[in-house]
């Protein structure tokens, strides 16, 4: 398949472009707001004090909350970056214009083929790194990623472990696990406080946590270096192993995506056929309720971060189940061979999808090159054909929004 050599790059930049905004940085100067009483008033770059409606309206469009303070707000009214703040607890916020957050989900979801087709090279690699005696760096890093994928644990950061006393796979303490023979039961605080209580059986993996747990400190997740000195693993030594394996810039939370959209998928194929759009909406409710208990989510935050739009598309459009069980049996025969079924039948089912949207959206991308550039931004498509990509670039190139 052709998109097979695309690279996963992160380019904010050329995202900003095809979303018709310019990339903007709060490094530069901005509009400031100044509390008056009850109300804000703002200055432009210029100190001179805003009074043009239009703008206020902008300025309030962006729903900055109150309490936030050191705000900065973009100048242009189509940078990508709106506006920043600090909120009570001292974190930095960001507030994104609508436009780039759809280019930017867009992206995620395109992506994530591309991890699909790199999972089973992936799981090579981490089964040969298991096998290796003691506890190396690679052993423990791919004890983590194998945790990532079954428990479908946050990988978690430091940052938010001291700040927030909220844990990931990668900064969990050795109270946080208990083992028993082949079984471990993950029992921490999680993202927004939310309590957890994870059952996972795998005796493999529960011989190197309990070695883990042996090493000195509170810290479960080290390795021994060459001179067998614990070294504690972060969040950004798990992205760069998976990096490393797949030339890729995945990170941690694509097992998250992908195993929401898998698991969405098996939930929908289990329902019976339905006669109305308000039974098949009702199903596509349970079947997210079920996939956000499994990934610790709210149902809102999982239908829209966890589960790539195509599946519940094709559910509403009553064509999911005869893609999972009849598209998809030619390209697991074909190339998808070394995958389970039901990842092999939702690769290709977003495969065949994707495929459809770009042939729906060839004429209107003759009629108006623009619209269409800014349509597909991102697409995997445009990233597996770069050749063709650079030649739309440059006949939009005149076209190009200020």
């Amino acid at each position: 398949m052709a998109e097979e050599n695309a690279a996963v790059v992160d380019q904010p930049e050329v995202d900003a472009k095809s979303a018709g905004l310019r990339y903007v940085s709060d490094n530069k100067p901005g509009i400031r707001r100044e509390r008056r009483g009850d109300d804000f008033v703002y200055f432009d770059v210029n100190g001179r004090q805003i009074e043009d409606e239009k703008e206020l309206k902008r300025i309030r469009s962006i729903g900055i909350p109150p309490a936030y303070e050191n705000v900065w707000i973009c100048p242009y009214a189509n940078g990508h970056l709106q506006a920043t703040g600090y909120d009570a607890r001292g974190r930095k916020q960001y507030r994104y214009h609508p436009q780039w957050r759809r280019v930017r989900d867009e992206n995620k979801y395109d992506r994530m083929m591309l991890f699909g087709k790199a999972l089973p090279k992936i799981r090579a690699r981490v089964a040969e790194d298991l096998a290796k005696p003691g506890l190396s760096r690679e052993k423990v890093l791919a004890t983590i990623v194998k945790l990532l994928e079954v428990s479908r644990i946050r990988v978690g950061n430091e940052e938010y472990a001291k700040t927030n006393h909220s844990f990931g796979l990668s900064t969990m303490r050795n109270r946080h696990v208990k083992v028993e023979g082949s079984r471990m039961v993950f029992r921490f605080r999680g993202k927004s406080g939310k309590r957890h209580a994870i059952e996972v059986a795998d005796r493999r993996i529960a011989r190197v946590v309990a070695k883990c747990q042996e090493l000195p400190g509170q810290h479960l997740f080290q390795y021994l270096d060459e001179n067998e000195q614990p070294i504690e693993v972060g969040s950004d030594e798990v992205n760069a192993y998976l990096q490393e394996i797949t030339g890729e810039q995945f990170t941690a939370k694509d097992f998250r995506t992908w195993s929401g959209t898998v698991l969405a998928a098996m939930a929908l194929q289990e329902f019976e056929g339905v006669d109305t759009q308000a039974a098949a909406k009702k199903n596509v409710v349970a079947a997210i309720e079920s996939v956000s208990k499994a990934l610790g989510n709210t149902p809102a935050i999982c239908r829209k971060c966890y589960v790539h739009p195509s599946i519940i598309e094709g559910y509403m459009e009553g064509t999911l189940v005869h893609e999972l069980r009849v598209v998809a049996d030619a390209k697991i025969r074909d190339d998808l061979g070394n995958m389970p079924p039901e990842e092999a039948a939702v690769l290709a089912l977003l495969a065949k999808r994707l495929e459809k949207q770009e042939a729906e959206a060839a004429p209107a991308a003759a009629a108006d090159g623009r619209e269409a550039a800014s349509a597909l931004a991102g697409r995997l498509v445009n990233l597996a054909r770069k050749e063709r990509k650079k030649r739309n670039t440059n006949g939009n190139s005149g076209r190009e929004a200020a």
